[in-house]
């Protein structure tokens, strides 16, 4: 049997690294990360994500301003 369950509200978090990530809405953040101000469905922030944060390389190797990728 199927259960019908509300779907988990999630919010978007950001690391002290500037990565951006989901996180369910009713845990505690963990730490090192901080509430980015979204909240919504897991859909909803992870579109918010995808418009927000282009450049995905850690803050580090932005602020170096390393080449496309830190895999090369």
């Amino acid at each position: 049997m199927t259960e019908n369950r509300a779907p988990v509200a999630h919010v978007v978090v950001v690391s002290d690294e500037d990565r951006y990530s989901i996180w369910p809405a009713d845990r505690a953040i963990p730490e090192g990360w901080r509430r980015e101000g979204t909240a919504g469905s897991e859909q909803e922030c992870l579109d918010r994500i995808e418009l927000i944060w282009p450049d995905i390389r850690p803050l580090a190797l932005r602020r170096e301003g390393g080449q496309e990728s830190a895999w090369r």
